[in-house]
């Protein structure tokens, strides 16, 4: 049951029709495992915690770093080299007294995975490293978790809810995860302060949602956002099992299918031989293209849909980015589509 002062704590949004007073009760009966207190954890534990989601728990093993103070705005100056868990926890408490925090000072590992999310309702992943990212799947595969994904990356940022009522998970993205020393990070390539706030904020949102079984979750969609130019767009994701839809089924939405794909060394075979039988199109802004490119042409992913027929089916066609991600969603935009021979460049040009 709600006390008093809780239902005048969440008054605004127990008003709205789709939650109400149920949908409170159920957000205070949740229990919920967000894997990492860095940048997007920051935001959805904040936004979980006042929204009244009533047991938390906390995984982070990292320590507050100056380098972390301009997104990770759960902390400040006085908290470096402190742990994000407990820090993340105090501040939190502070912030509603009626959640329970659980901190855990300790990397998200095979041997903890099981015992953790076993505990919990929803898992949150707001990890930055691709090792944790396709062990919190699986582990919620293996158990039957639903988790909210997100990621960031320089001004982009990528959401989805995976395992959610069968829906797809990590996997039917992302089959096998690229080779580690070749994918960057925020402390090699940057990001914008702001963007795991904007994430991070959309997050919770979906958490909330799943929670209290309201809207519609992004299950089997992808959000992505671009906040340099303000380029949004949902990609439907299928499973694995699932066979490719047809072209009448596909008219409005892409749909993300396990991608061809070539290595550098391929490509590179490929130019050396038959330069003219290949057509590369980099799908990264443009700024990220005038930064540093390979050659070819320049179309934003974003804009690839409209540009279909133009592409020469009676060339190798190789969409590129930066790490393989980006140009991966472009050939599913393109396959339904488009007759030729269409591949991504495996790992980007990095």
């Amino acid at each position: 049951m709600l006390e008093r002062e809780e239902l005048k704590r969440y008054n605004r949004q127990i008003i709205l029709p789709e939650l109400g007073i149920e949908g409170q009760q159920k957000l205070k009966a949740a229990k919920v495992l967000m894997i990492g207190a860095g940048g997007l954890g920051c935001a959805v534990l904040q936004y979980l915690v006042a929204a009244g989601v009533g047991t938390i728990g906390i995984v982070d093993d990292d320590v507050v770093d100056l380098s972390n103070l301009h997104r990770q705005i759960l902390y400040s100056a006085a908290d470096l080299g402190k742990s994000k868990a407990i820090i993340a926890k105090q501040k939190l408490e502070i912030l509603n007294p009626f959640i329970n925090l659980v901190a855990y000072p300790e990397r998200f590992t095979s041997d903890n995975a099981a015992r953790l999310v076993n505990m919990y309702d929803v898992v949150i992943d707001g990890s930055d490293n691709f090792p944790t990212r396709y062990l919190v799947n699986d582990t919620c595969v293996a158990l039957n978790k639903p988790l909210v994904f997100g990621s960031i990356f320089k001004f982009e940022g990528h959401i989805s809810v995976f395992n959610y009522k069968n829906g797809p998970n990590y996997r039917d993205i992302f089959p096998e995860p690229p080779p580690e020393d070749e994918v960057p990070n925020c402390s090699d390539i940057g990001v914008i302060g702001v963007l795991p706030g904007i994430i991070g904020t959309y997050m919770a949102n979906e958490t909330i949602k799943v929670i209290c079984e309201i809207g519609e979750p992004l299950s089997g969609k992808l959000l992505t956002i671009g906040a340099l130019d303000n380029t949004m767009a949902i990609f439907e994701i299928a499973m694995e099992e699932q066979t490719k839809p047809t072209q009448a089924s596909n008219e409005d939405k892409p749909v993300l299918l396990v991608a061809d794909e070539i290595s550098i060394e391929v490509l590179n075979t490929w130019i050396a031989k038959t330069p003219e039988q290949i057509y590369l199109v980099d799908v990264r802004e443009d700024y990220e293209f005038e930064d540093y490119n390979i050659g070819g042409i320049n179309i934003s992913l974003y804009d690839v849909q409209e540009h279909i027929s133009t592409f020469p089916v009676d060339k190798k066609l190789v969409f590129v980015c930066q790490t393989g991600e980006r140009s991966k969603m472009a050939v599913n935009i393109v396959k339904a589509h488009f007759k030729g021979e269409v591949f991504s460049l495996k790992n980007g040009i990095l």
